[in-house]
């Protein structure tokens, strides 16, 4: 069966047309005004974005890595300190710790979730961690109430990387409002994507205003805290990270958009995986229906594969098989960032020693073996259509091929070469 719906209707239109037409005139206007490097439409943006989440400090950034930077230097990482992440994320939510003197131990995750196992959690805590990096996966919320509480048994800062997740709820309230400070990529890629750009929020007034003072010079007007004043005018960090006011003119726009293209997205992609919940092989990578949690945008969707019960027919024949009709799914995900050599052997900084070693004083190395799901977890992934419409006879059409490959699977097995040696990417399409 050839899959003809793809070429037709606007079901993958992911900015609808009236939407596109009013960013357009946004951007025009700040062209045309000269105001690509001004401030106005940019704090406007920062505002709304942060009373959206219900915060009170919303800091705009030229992308996600730079905001993620900015709330490390928030909470006050610096040298010889140790932040916690999943191993299973894309390299700027933990790399940028290097370029403040401190490093990265890497937890496991969840086979389910894909998100950072709080019960390996509490095992890389020492009296040098400073804070928790927590990524909500591919939309999925991380286990909030488990991590805040053991954040606060050890006195550890939250960082949240909602850069997946936009809009996301965690039993009723959103990701991005549980740590002390989140930071999210709104890249064009993004499910809310505004071009190169990126921003954090907190309710904290020093974590913000450090963030300004890092990388913000022309904003140092907004600094108030004294031990902060000593150094306005130019930025600590030698960085410059305002947003481009193109961003923000987009920004403004889709933010009277997006909870309703959000709200289209989740009932297309959840009327795909309830057609196929009993079917072997496949879980859908959604939260509990009853849970209170949602997957918001939806970024990169998944689905999670058992093999085992499709007589282990690998992963990769079964997205071959899928391809072939016409559906354009992939095995993998993130590779496992704790087995690069930028977190083993590199010296990055030429101090005669790998970089991951200079940073934390010790060997937090951790070798192929110590972290079995994300070393494992690259076979057990797929890609699935990015529905962004509740198009029910496109979504079924879809639904049909999948149960089809399921269906026969058996006369998959005899051609079936296995997974290559490695799947998944470093960065694949899980950018920032």
């Amino acid at each position: 069966m050839e899959i003809k719906t793809i070429t037709k209707g606007d079901i993958f239109e992911k900015i609808p047309s009236k939407v596109m037409n009013e960013m357009e005139d946004a951007v025009l206007t700040v062209l045309r005004e000269w105001k690509m490097s001004k401030l106005d439409l940019t704090k406007e943006f920062e505002r709304k974005f942060a009373d959206w989440h219900g915060l009170k400090y919303g800091l705009g950034y030229n992308n996600g890595t730079a905001a993620i930077l900015g709330a490390m230097y928030g909470i006050g990482i610096g040298p010889g300190d140790e932040i916690i992440c999943p191993s299973i994320t894309y390299w700027a939510s933990c790399l940028p710790a290097y370029t403040l003197g401190a490093t990265v131990v890497f937890a496991d995750i969840e086979p389910d979730t894909l998100c950072i196992d709080p019960n390996d959690i509490e095992s890389k805590i020492t009296d040098k961690t400073k804070a928790i990096i927590v990524v909500h996966y591919s939309g999925m919320p991380a286990k909030m109430d488990e991590i805040m509480k053991i954040a606060n048994k050890h006195n550890l800062k939250v960082i949240e990387d909602a850069s997946h997740a936009h809009g996301a709820l965690y039993k009723g309230k959103m990701v991005g409002t549980f740590g002390e400070v989140s930071a999210f990529s709104l890249m064009s890629a993004k499910s809310f994507g505004i071009g190169e750009a990126g921003i954090l929020l907190t309710d904290d007034r020093e974590i913000y205003e450090r963030a300004i003072i890092f990388g913000h010079y022309l904003r140092h007007d907004e600094v108030h805290i004294e031990y902060l004043k000593k150094g306005i005018g130019l930025p600590w960090g030698g960085c410059k990270q305002r947003m481009h006011q193109m961003s923000a003119a987009i920004g403004l726009v889709l933010l009277k958009y997006y909870p309703e293209m959000m709200q289209e997205i989740d009932k297309a992609r959840n009327y795909f995986w309830d057609l196929l919940e009993d079917c072997p092989g496949i879980r859908a990578h959604r939260p509990d229906k009853n849970s209170g949690s949602t997957n918001g945008g939806w970024y990169n969707p998944l689905g999670l594969y058992r093999s085992e019960e499709l007589g282990g027919l690998s992963v990769t024949r079964f997205c071959e098989a899928l391809q072939a009709k016409g559906i354009p799914s992939t095995a993998g995900c993130n590779k496992a960032l704790h087995l690069h050599p930028v977190f083993n052997t590199l010296d990055i900084y030429n101090e005669g020693k790998p970089t991951i070693i200079s940073r934390a004083k010790r060997d937090v190395r951790k070798l192929r073996g110590n972290l079995p799901v994300s070393e494992g977890i690259q076979e057990k992934v797929f890609t699935i259509p990015s529905f962004y419409k509740y198009e029910k006879p496109v979504i079924e059409e879809y639904v049909y091929v999948f149960k089809k490959v399921i269906n026969n699977y058996k006369e998959l097995l005899p051609g079936d070469k296995g997974n290559p040696k490695e799947l998944g990417g470093w960065s694949s399409s899980f950018r920032r």
